[in-house]
């Protein structure tokens, strides 16, 4: 699978883990000159906490694009640190 934003592959890998329709990306497959945390936090009942990365590509910036689990409940452990997309940013094979 890849991410894909403003032309250019920003996590590929053959180990996402799917959940709820999410792709999410192993910490290692992410190319991190892309990625910039942010403040933002979300809560998602059974995962967690979540935090976000705004994507930057060719001086462009995508704001909070990419989240991930820092921690998460048992029942999300599988995707703790692996990194999901959303709001513009393509995920396809």
């Amino acid at each position: 699978m890849k991410a894909i934003w403003n032309g250019e592959v920003i996590a590929e890998s053959d180990e996402t883990v799917v959940v709820e329709g999410n792709h999410y990306f192993p910490p290692s497959s992410i190319k991190k000159e892309y990625f910039k945390e942010t403040n933002t936090h979300t809560v998602c009942p059974w995962k967690g906490t979540a935090s976000y990365f705004s994507v930057e590509v060719n001086g462009e910036e995508n704001k909070d694009a990419a989240w991930y689990y820092p921690e998460t409940s048992e029942l999300a452990k599988n995707i703790k640190g692996y990194v999901a997309f959303w709001n513009g940013v393509k995920v396809e094979n």
